[in-house]
């Protein structure tokens, strides 16, 4: 069934063009509605027992969300299930909502979701519920708990929420006939890699010369490489991630683009004894990535056989390089140590692979594997939430039936993805390629072809940098609905280190104490609290004038607002919120795609790209090797690589 052939369709287009049409229904005038605000808003908590490995069961509070990671025990899991306004602590609104939540002796972690910048009252989220009834999105999710085919073109499970399962979850029992067997392989790759990664970090596995090996240059594209390259940023600046690589001189590197550039720049600087090439390819055929890790292995060879001529290419690529795969076998061809490949499972794909050894392997190296299973723990107590908690109350399923609002029933079809952390500063490119290459369809899963284009057109920067960059057009151009994510802890000491309280007097020596009114982190977060305001009350003509701002520049200078935009404030960015907040976006994009009708998790559309590009590959050789003339190409693309062919030529 379309979601276009089911009433609510209809009723929320009506409701769409309410919102456009009624000035009442400008967001100046519904963020004056207390009521409505407090409403609109959702809190999910993590116990301080779930982080520490237990498993309690779970409770939602006033329908913000589960008590974090805990089992429920009856079937009604998966019916629709809702909460009415009031998602917070109680009844007595934001102010209540206190900086720690207590549990015991422990402080909780909190992810707040304050979506009351958006166009929507009570009566359009009961909309956008009754449209999730109807097209089944609590029995698709459950399919995708399950390992049911859901990838129905490609005929797989979508499990990457498997790969986060802690070691002892009843996966059996609770969703998988053969869970037991599926989370027993997960844990058996993991544990290979956590002992290898050790063993390389404690110089007990070396290099060819002997020399620890204390670089590793990831070679892959794609979810592979976006992924680990965007949790590498994210930790850099991690008290506990830092500690791990503190005096080691460990150094870890990304090389995606086949432009050879790429590699040199990433390798050139680099002691080839003391590197680790970390190849990652599901078929072990993707062209780009081959290619790099054939550049990488020429590049070892030559540098090592320097420093011992006798070394042959099978002895370099051995102990210099291992790999993730789908098909092992490929990857022992290529000469990697049967010992130095791990799996990669068909039901996990590319752009969802960070949590398995493509992302565990490279950052376990570098960070140890104790840190990137706490990325895997904020997953799987996201992934509990996802599955178990009222939809009400439930981030990922808000967040995705409010994509489906502003993109099909409201008409913006582009998304800001605005975090102010500049750790994060990787995770709007991320979110741009598992959301687009997963909902960016035309047909519904069906093959029909639908009568709306599905997907958004997503872009970002870390603040405050965006607010120097596109933020102009965001508040007095086209308008586009934004997502705010901001922490309430730094992750850097430096305020801490040279606050001015801390100075004898309380009095800064070299005088800039003077002009430092608030922390850095507090003038970052001062704009993550100001910007949404910006954009959804804007500033009248009327503003201008008691302002007095001069005649000339009063247009210039309205704002019309009216601009919707999300605002999620988590507790402090660490490996485990990193992974919750991964995990809250991955499911965001399986919602909208749900409720579309559609295939998230195929991607035909990167393949005709590439076929051409083959034909063109083979035409350069012909051309390179037997100075073929160009043939079977329009005239537009046979004059261009004319001109490229010739300049080859030429310059010889």
């Amino acid at each position: 069934m379309k979601c276009t052939d089911v009433p609510q369709f209809t009723a929320l287009q009506m409701e769409a063009s309410r919102f456009r049409k009624d000035p009442k229904l400008h967001l100046k005038h519904l963020l004056a509605d207390a009521f409505r605000c407090q409403g609109l808003m959702a809190v999910h908590r993590t116990s301080s027992a779930f982080e520490e490995g237990s498993r309690p069961t779970s409770s939602p509070e006033g329908g913000g969300g589960s008590g974090g990671g805990g089992d429920s025990s009856n079937n009604q899991d998966y019916l629709l299930r809702r909460v009415n306004s009031g998602n917070l602590d109680d009844a007595s609104g934001v102010g209540s909502i206190s900086r720690w939540s207590k549990s015991g002796s422990g402080r909780q972690r909190r992810i707040i979701l304050d979506y009351s910048r958006q166009h929507v009252t009570g009566e359009t989220m009961e909309l956008l519920f009754d449209l999730a009834d109807k097209m089944g999105l609590t029995e698709r999710m459950n399919e995708m708990r399950s390992g049911m085919n859901i990838n129905v073109t490609e005929r797989r499970a979508v499990m990457h929420h498997v790969l986060r399962m802690p070691r002892g979850y009843n996966f059996k029992a609770r969703c998988h006939p053969q869970g037991d067997v599926v989370l027993g392989e997960v844990h058996a790759v993991l544990d290979r890699i956590s002992r290898f990664a050790d063993d390389v970090r404690e110089g007990r596995v070396r290099g060819c010369t002997g020399k620890e090996l204390k670089n590793v240059v990831c070679v892959g594209i794609g979810g592979s490489h976006s992924g680990p390259e965007c949790v590498y940023h994210a930790l850099r600046g991690d008290a506990d991630a830092s500690r791990a690589t503190e005096g080691r001189g460990r150094t870890l590197r990304f090389v995606a683009n086949v432009d050879p550039v790429d590699f040199d720049l990433n390798c050139r600087d680099l002691n080839p004894e003391e590197t680790l090439v970390v190849v990652t390819s599901k078929s072990f055929r993707t062209a780009e990535t081959m290619q790099n890790a054939r550049t990488a292995r020429r590049w070892l060879v030559k540098a090592l056989r320097k420093v011992a001529p006798d070394l042959t290419e099978a002895d370099v690529v051995s102990r210099h390089f291992c790999a993730t795969s789908s098909y092992p076998g490929e990857a022992e061809k290529f000469g990697v140590a049967k010992d130095h490949v791990f799996p990669i499972w068909d039901w996990v794909g590319g752009r969802f692979s960070v949590w398995s050894a493509a992302g565990v392997l490279p950052l376990s190296l570098h960070y140890s594997f104790d840190v990137v299973k706490r990325l895997l723990d904020g997953a799987h107590d996201i992934d509990e939430h996802f599955f178990d908690s009222p939809l009400g109350g439930n981030i990922p399923v808000l967040l995705g039936l409010l994509g489906v609002w502003n993109s099909t029933f409201m008409g913006y079809h582009t998304r800001a993805l605005l975090p102010y952390s500049h750790a994060l500063r990787k995770f709007p490119s991320l979110v741009q390629k598992f959301d687009m290459e997963s909902n960016g369809k035309r047909v519904t899963t069906t093959g029909v072809p639908l009568s709306f284009h599905a997907g958004e057109i997503d872009f970002g920067e870390a603040g405050s940098n965006g607010q120097h960059s596109f933020y102009q057009l965001l508040h007095q151009g086209r308008p586009a609905p934004a997502d705010f994510i901001g922490f309430m802890e730094s992750q850097s000491r430096i305020n801490k280190d040279y606050n001015n309280d801390d100075q004898e007097g309380g009095a800064s020596s070299d005088g800039w104490g003077a002009e430092l009114e608030v922390s850095g982190h507090d003038e970052l977060m001062s704009n993550f609290f100001g910007q949404p305001d910006a954009l959804a009350i804007g500033k009248t003509l009327n503003d201008l004038t008691q302002e007095g701002i001069e005649d000339h520049l009063k247009e210039h200078k309205v704002f019309p607002g009216n601009r919707p935009s999300t605002s999620m404030l988590m507790t402090k960015l660490d490996a485990f919120a990193l992974g919750q907040l991964l995990a809250i976006y991955e499911h965001r994009t399986a919602v909208q795609g749900f409720i579309w009708g559609i295939n998230s998790f195929d991607s035909f559309g990167t393949e005709l790209g590439k076929v051409n590009a083959k034909r063109v590959r083979a035409q350069l050789s012909a051309s390179r090797r037997r100075q073929a003339s160009v043939q079977g190409f329009n005239s537009s693309s046979a004059f261009l690589l004319e001109a490229y062919l010739s300049h080859g030529r030429a310059s010889r």
